[in-house]
């Protein structure tokens, strides 16, 4: 319900290079004043045209496909820290070139692929699992005792396998300081064994430092205290949602408004399946701009894709006035593992990329045609 954003076409992410600046530099202060190195994740953000100012603040990426790796060393370079649930025989090899750290998920895939890593030169570390319980969403819960992600503390028991440097951990998913303080100590507590056998530790994803609330201090203490006590180690994070949190909407349009049932309904050219999959799979619920709980002001709508999907359906919202045919509807913070995710199910258009440079000017970076759809076919 914004006339400012009439000259993008629509749908379209939009990337405000300033919110993202603003970000980078929160978390290049908590690397610099704790004595950690922090890395970009591609699986949460991987928008290549911001490359130059992410480097200005970031040494590096973290990948977990050949084309994460590509894309890393292709557009930023740096260091890669490469981590996959399982290569494969043909993958393997052509991976090689593009990491410098790799992490194995389990001691079958270490043993199979291990030698060749180290024939590369490679610095190769292990993948554990703390199984501690930080996060509530079962689909991203990568600790239950029964996860494929990791090797468990049982099998980490018998020592550091020759060969391997570093230790991988990933537990969290958008938390908070405290969630990054128990991770660190149940990695002290469960693998003490390796600390001092290794050159690195990599403590994943899920510090949500850039979100509104989060204790940075606390954080940089935390880290500050861990390298203390072990000081031969690199320490790394890699935080997904943190680098591009809250830096943009997702611009969609009216193109329908129907009653069925006495709930009135707005189809819009974005599509819950496709272009924002949290949605449905966390799930959770897309804040939008002007929008507020439904019935808390006089016109509630159920906001809905235009897939042939019958649960395309974004979620209930009210607003001030009636929605218009044509208007645009602004989905707030859709540039992490948003983009990312989407997909072209049932052909529907792909949303333009779109960046709001620090001086206000827009670009289009790129908008998708049917070509795009084509080629991913045969």
């Amino acid at each position: 319900m914004s006339s400012e954003f009439e000259s993008l076409p629509s749908p379209c992410y939009l990337l405000e290079a300033a919110k993202l600046r603003q970000n980078l530099q929160l978390i290049d202060r908590v690397q610099k004043a704790s004595g950690c190195h922090i890395i970009l994740a591609l699986k949460g953000f991987a928008m290549w045209s911001t490359f130059p100012m992410v480097r200005e603040y970031l040494s590096g990426c973290s990948a977990s496909s050949y084309n994460e790796a590509r894309l890393a060393k292709t557009h930023f370079g740096g260091h890669v820290h490469l981590y996959a649930p399982a290569y494969s025989e043909t993958e393997f090899p052509e991976l090689l070139p593009l990491a410098e750290r790799i992490s194995f998920n389990s001691l079958s895939q270490w043993q199979r692929f291990g030698d060749q890593a180290l024939a590369a030169e490679k610095s190769c570390g292990l993948r554990v699992n703390p199984t501690i319980n930080e996060v509530a969403t079962d689909l991203y819960n990568p600790c239950d005792n029964q996860s494929r992600l990791g090797i468990s503390v049982e099998q980490a028991a018998a020592g550091v396998p020759p060969g391997i440097e570093g230790l991988h951990v990933h537990a969290l998913c958008e938390s908070d300081s405290n969630a990054t303080f128990r991770l660190i100590q149940a990695v002290e507590e469960k693998f003490a064994h390796w600390l001092p056998k290794l050159k690195w530790c990599n403590l994943g994803g899920g510090h949500l430092m850039t979100r509104k609330g989060y204790d940075v201090a606390a954080l940089i203490e935390m880290l500050k205290g861990f390298r203390q006590r072990h000081p031969h180690l690199d320490i790394v994070l890699e935080p997904g949602s943190a680098i591009a949190w809250d830096t943009g909407p997702l611009v969609a349009t009216v193109l329908d408004l129907i009653e069925r049932g006495g709930v009135a309904i707005a189809l819009l050219d974005v599509s819950a399946t496709a272009h924002m999959p949290d949605v449905l799979e966390m799930p959770y619920r897309a804040e939008v701009r002007h929008g507020a709980e439904a019935g808390s002001r006089p016109y509630t709508y159920r906001l809905t894709g235009p897939t042939c999907l019958a649960g395309d359906i974004i979620g209930d919202y009210a607003f001030d006035q009636p929605l218009q045919l044509g208007e645009r509807v602004i989905f707030e913070d859709m540039i992490h593992y948003t983009m990312v995710k989407t997909t072209q199910f049932n052909g529907v258009p792909h949303p333009a990329i779109a960046i709001r440079h620090e001086q206000g000017n827009i670009e289009i970076i790129k908008q998708f045609s049917y070509h795009d759809y084509e080629r991913r076919l045969s």
